[in-house]
This record gives C-alpha cells, structure tokens and sequence, in this order.
C-alpha cells in the first residue's frame, strides 16, 4: 500500500462545520437565543437584532450557500476521485453538530475530516469550533454511551492559501472595473471587530493586513485600509478599529467619493454582510454622497472551492502544502494554547448574527 493510500484511509468522510442561519422569522429569537446564550444579553436586544432579518424575511443567506457549497464541491471531488460522503453540522442552527456525529455514527463513519467556513486564526473563528466538536462529542456519548462516537479532525486555517486569495481578488477585481479610474478609488477591506484583549491573543489581525496588503499589491491599488464592523458592547471596552462607518466618514472628509468594500474576513453573504455593509453603510455612503460597491465574499467562486478541495486532498493524499505571502502555513492540529478565549463579548448587541 502506497502511502498517499494509507492516508486517505485515514479518514471515511468530509464535514462542512459552520455557524449557521435562520431560514424564517419563527428562527430568528430562537437562532439569537443560540448564539448569545450564557452571555446575560437582554431580551430586548435580541428583538432589535430581530428587526434586521425583517429586511430579509427572517433568512440569513449562510445556510444556503452552504448547501451550494457542498452540492459543488461534490462535483469537485469527484472529478477527483474522492468519494467520500459530504456531512454539514452548525454551530447555533440545523442541521446542529450533534445531530451531524448521529447521522454520521448511523453511516458507519469513524473518523471525518472537517472544513470549518471560516479563514482565519482566533477564538471565534477557530479554537471555539473545536470546543463545539468536543461539545457535541461529549453530548454524543451522553445520549449513546455505548456508540463509538465519530472523530473530526479539522482542517488548518487558510486566510493565505492561493484559492482564498485569487476568489477575493476576482470578487474585488469585478467591482473595480466599474469605476473609470482605478486611482481615485479606495477600498476598504472588512471583516468583524474583537475585543483587543481577544485580539491581542492570536494573530486575526496580522493575518487580515497580511490578505488585505496581497490583494493590494496584485490589483495595484493605491488608497486601502482594512477596517471592522459588528463590534457590541460598552464603548468603554476597546474592540479593533476603526469601524466601517467611523472609517467611511474619514475617506469623505479626506476627498474620496469612491469606495470599494471587500469583506475578506467574511466567506459568505450572510446577514453581517447583508445588513451592516448593504444596508447601514450603503445608507451612510448615500448620505455622504459617496459611490460605493460591495464586493462578493469568496462563497462559491471557483477558486474557493478549488481550495476546499486542494485542503482535503493535502490531508487525505499527502499533496503539496500551498501558500501566498509571507505568513508560514498554518498547522493541521492546533497547539493547545493558541487562539484563547481572552475576555469574551460583553452584554449588548450581539457580536455575531449571521
């Protein structure tokens, strides 16, 4: 047996882990409710949060892409010739990782490897997906104390690899071309604010100015800056910054009367996207009299799929590691102390509702 084939035996299934989505009005309280629990966030708050996906009918796009995403990159993996079953669990809405690791156990599976729908290093985009697979493992073997509980091994992080970085560039690439003169634009790179103290304990924003300063350079863009939205809390504890509306009243104060926003922190158009760039900053930029594009998250571009599949054929065939910049690869399994809680979202808006 080669060992490319000792290695894809390894593993008997891929699992898509995300955080999951409201798909109706009757979701959204219990869907926020998830997403904020043990946090003390008043009723009241969530019910303004609420009033968001009223805008859209109660649905936040993220469960759909995902079910896209797994229908294409199926194909991908075929052509391939990687046959392995696809598996989708979230962390706040169905299909829920429990109920994935019992579908899975019911199969047969023993051991999946498990793509997480988010690009970079900290605890919320990282760490805290693989408590959420101890939890759900733990509550498997509460509910099936004689069932082998099916492992996840999760795929690294990949804010730098060539298929994360060319998606984004095309996305961003086909706003640009809308604007007469390239020079005269600025592009404002987005993703979701962290308390500093969080921030402080992993490398989120390295790794953001490390995307930003890539996509950049390749499409030759003079005026950018990466900035944060959806920050919560009390004004008295310290989030990244600057915020994209704090930010865009500087471009205009400064001359600029053309921006591109690029939400490279985000993979999907969900509803951080779709209500705090389309609808609260597009408002802004209209007050300001400012022309403002939004750029597609990497979603369902080819080379984001491309990617998905070139991760799981590193850790099922032994294929090469790829990478852009200067930022090393990140590893297979996470060391033990990275990426720590810090100090967590204090009681306010939600810090995430997507």
């Amino acid at each position: 047996m080669s060992e490319a084939s000792e290695v894809k035996g390894a593993y008997d299934a891929i699992v898509v882990l995300s955080f999951g989505g409201p798909e109706g009005m009757d979701d959204v309280m219990p869907f926020l409710r998830n997403v904020t629990r043990g946090r003390n966030i008043p009723e009241e708050r969530l019910k303004e949060v609420a009033k968001h996906y009223e805008l859209f009918g109660g649905v936040s796009p993220i469960n759909d892409q995902n079910r896209q995403l797994i229908k294409i990159l199926r194909e991908e993996l075929n052509f391939r010739e990687i046959n392995l079953p696809i598996y989708w669990g979230n962390r706040n809405w169905n299909p829920f990782l429990l109920d994935t690791l019992i579908e899975m156990s019911d199969a047969g599976v023993k051991k999946a490897l498990g793509f997480v729908t988010s690009a970079y290093s900290s605890y919320s985009s990282c760490r805290q997906y693989l408590e959420d697979i101890e939890k759900a493992q733990a509550e498997f073997k509460e509910k099936y104390p004689d069932r082998y509980v099916p492992q996840i091994d999760k795929i690294r992080p990949f804010f730098n690899h060539p298929g994360f970085i060319s998606a984004n560039e095309e996305r961003l690439k086909e706003c640009l071309l809308q604007f007469p003169n390239r020079n005269l634009v600025h592009v404002a790179f987005v993703a979701h604010s962290l308390p500093v103290t969080m921030a402080d304990e992993c490398k989120y924003e390295s790794e953001l100015n490390e995307v930003a300063s890539l996509l950049a350079e390749r499409l030759q863009i003079k005026s950018w800056k990466v900035v944060f939205q959806s920050r919560s809390g009390p004004p008295t504890q310290k989030w990244l910054e600057p915020d994209i509306l704090d930010h865009l009243r500087e471009i205009e104060a400064e001359g600029y009367l053309e921006v591109v926003i690029s939400p490279i922190g985000f993979v999907s158009d969900h509803m951080e996207v779709k209500y705090d760039l389309d609808v609260e900053a597009a408002d802004l930029c209209k007050e300001l009299e400012i022309k403002m594009l939004r750029a597609k998250t990497a979603g369902l571009h080819p080379h984001f799929i491309f990617m998905i599949s070139d991760l799981i054929g590193e850790r099922l065939l032994g294929e090469p590691k790829e990478k852009e910049g200067d930022f090393p690869i990140s590893p297979d399994e996470c060391p033990a102390t990275c990426c720590p809680r810090g100090v967590s979202a204090p009681s306010g808006r939600p810090a995430a509702h997507k």
